[in-house]
């Protein structure tokens, strides 16, 4: 039977942790009675580099609960998408089937036991996807839909409505641990694997507890690292917009020398102003977009470690030669 590992990144999530341990325990529990998933199936807590009490309280449930909760800290704060990668590279030495899911609750739990069907059923990923927006406000669900649509027509291949509630087959994360890039956008590479897939679909619930650890600054930012790690239409943009610029320019040239040459000519001062202002604006734009690519290839060139892994705690099942792999493998993995 085959072992799952519900990997869960996290970040000051000391409120919300013990409900999340005790909800994702209760699925283990029932797959296991089903005989879906192998007994010694466990969840893999990652700490972020949180500042509150979470590691703690990740090292107290896996006290209480030794055989079913396993943790990972690292050495500092690396952000979502690496901290993601971190628990997924790990558990699959450790694990067949790995999944992914935030902290707080708002992904259905419930829809774990239909993940684990597909994959028997012969799929490698199976993206948990929402089946409406209602419970955000105005604002995010608009901004989402908005960057859905704006990576297709960049070109990237992303699932609507997806985040990063996912479950992937161990030759999955294999594939995927293949990828070295520095800028993640999980959401995008994993279309890229290329094994079948399919989706679960659910309504997201409000969070448990705490506060969102994703405001409006970080979700711009994420959005910009997606498009921008995965194409690069933003700068064929901007040179069809110098060619058009130029055009007009041509045009606007033309229409001066008919001017002059029939006496019209009137001077401007405010549409000179404007020119200026436009054309100094478009070039700040242009140099601002390469530069940004050039950040992100100074960046990649480096290959500096995505993260570092300072400890890990393995869920303990007597007899299994999988966990005595331990923490001697494991702690202070640069990777």
């Amino acid at each position: 039977m085959d072992r799952l590992a519900i990997v869960v990144p996290c970040y000051n999530e000391e409120e919300v942790l013990k409900l999340a341990s005790e909800a994702l325990r209760g699925v283990l529990e029932d797959l296991v009675r089903k005989e879906k998933i192998a007994e010694d199936s466990f969840i893999m807590f990652v700490n972020d580099g949180s500042r509150d009490r979470t590691w703690e309280l990740i090292e107290e449930e896996h006290a209480s609960h030794p055989a079913q909760v396993s943790g990972v800290k690292l050495a500092g704060n690396v952000g979502h998408q690496f901290a993601l990668t971190a628990g997924l590279i790990t558990a699959k030495d450790l694990s067949d089937i790995v999944i992914s899911i935030d902290a707080d609750l708002q992904d259905d739990v419930n829809v774990i036991e239909e993940m684990v069907d597909k994959f028997h059923a012969g799929n490698d990923i199976v993206y948990g996807v929402r089946r409406e927006r209602k419970s955000d406000t105005f604002f995010k669900r608009t901004s989402a839909q908005a960057f859905y649509k704006l990576m297709s027509l960049m070109g990237v291949k992303t699932v609507y409505n997806h985040a990063d509630f996912r479950l992937m087959s161990k030759r999955a994360v294999e594939e995927f641990s293949k990828y070295k890039e520095t800028n993640l956008f999980l959401r995008g590479m994993m279309p890229l694997i290329g094994y079948k897939t399919d989706s679960v679909y659910y309504d997201r619930k409000e969070r448990a507890a705490g506060e969102s650890k994703y405001p409006l600054k970080k979700m711009m930012a994420l959005a910009f690292n997606g498009i921008s790690s995965f194409s690069v239409k933003p700068i064929s943009l901007i040179l069809g917009m110098g060619m058009f610029i130029i055009f007009v320019s041509l045009l606007a040239l033309v229409y001066a020398m008919i001017s002059y040459f029939s006496g019209h000519v009137v001077p401007g001062w405010t549409s000179l102003i404007l020119s200026i202002w436009f054309l100094g604006g478009l070039h700040l734009l242009a140099i601002g977009m390469v530069g940004q690519y050039i950040g992100k290839i100074y960046i990649e060139v480096k290959q500096r470690p995505r993260y570092n892994i300072e400890k890990v705690i393995t869920a303990e099942k007597a007899g299994n030669s999988r966990n005595r792999k331990g923490e001697d493998e494991l702690e202070q993995k640069h990777i």
